[in-house]
């Protein structure tokens, strides 16, 4: 099966900024963000030998997940200047090196994943995805054809995600990852979840009832403690709500 080794631009560029001391070239202009970027799409060729590479990145401006919730990511602090102002050299290198840029208005870069996933796994014969990220957003789209190649601590370590790694972090299938989300939040995005649901509570019932929509389905007719049924009542369309923010669109 031939590979193709997806670049998930944005995540690894604010991951190599944060991680590398301040380059900079004679001029002043920093640069860690542009060397960690080089740095990991060379290893990455090296140690994954892709048959075929793809770049993602976020577009400025809203996404569909703003217009509809104008709270999405509204705790995250604001990324410094200099950080973005290294994006436009990342996709100028990356384009030297012919790699396609994939990038819509109102998506973000993992929507672009999920499409570029999809249609590789669609491809006859079927395509090997790996995601090679700096966060763990894309988990969900892991499948027995797709993994995430994850950068920890810094852009030096890295965790490999497959089906077998998600189900040992999280005890859940990667599909049941946004169930999962739905009903305990995820902070990082500001997505809100049901009120008063933890990650042990939501890890439980995602693995008693296999998803969100058969959780409610079979809500009523369950033996659920009664507080917690009533809560999950009571925030039943912030639940479905959360849903849809932190599916990854294909």
């Amino acid at each position: 099966m031939k590979n193709l080794v997806i670049l998930d631009g944005n995540a690894l560029i604010h991951r190599a900024y944060h991680a590398l001391p301040p380059f900079k070239t004679k001029k002043g202009q920093l640069v860690n963000a542009i060397y960690g970027f080089i740095s990991v799409l060379f290893r990455v060729i090296k140690e994954l030998k892709p048959d075929y590479l793809a770049a993602t990145f976020d577009l400025a401006g809203p996404t569909f997940r703003d217009l509809e919730y104008d709270q999405y990511k509204a705790k995250r602090v604001k990324a410094p200047q200099d950080l973005y102002d290294q994006i436009p050299l990342v996709k100028e290198f990356v384009k030297t090196l012919n790699i396609p840029i994939y990038e819509k208005s109102g998506f973000e870069a993992d929507d672009a994943i999920g499409t570029i996933v999809s249609q590789a796994a669609s491809h006859r014969p079927p395509v090997r995805s790996i995601i090679v990220t700096g966060d763990l957003d894309t988990l969900q789209l892991i499948d027995k054809n797709t993994e995430v190649y994850n950068l920890k601590k810094g852009v030096n370590s890295v965790a490999v995600y497959n089906i077998k790694a998600v189900e040992k972090r999280y005890g859940l299938k990667p599909k049941q990852i946004v169930d999962f989300k739905a009903l305990k939040g995820d902070p990082s995005d500001n997505i809100p979840g049901v009120l008063g649901v933890g990650e042990k509570t939501a890890v439980e019932l995602v693995k008693r009832f296999g998803s969100l929509k058969k959780l409610y389905a079979d809500l009523s007719k369950s033996n659920l403690n009664p507080k917690l049924k009533a809560r999950l009542l009571e925030y039943k369309k912030d639940a479905f709500f959360s849903y849809r923010l932190a599916s990854i669109r294909k």
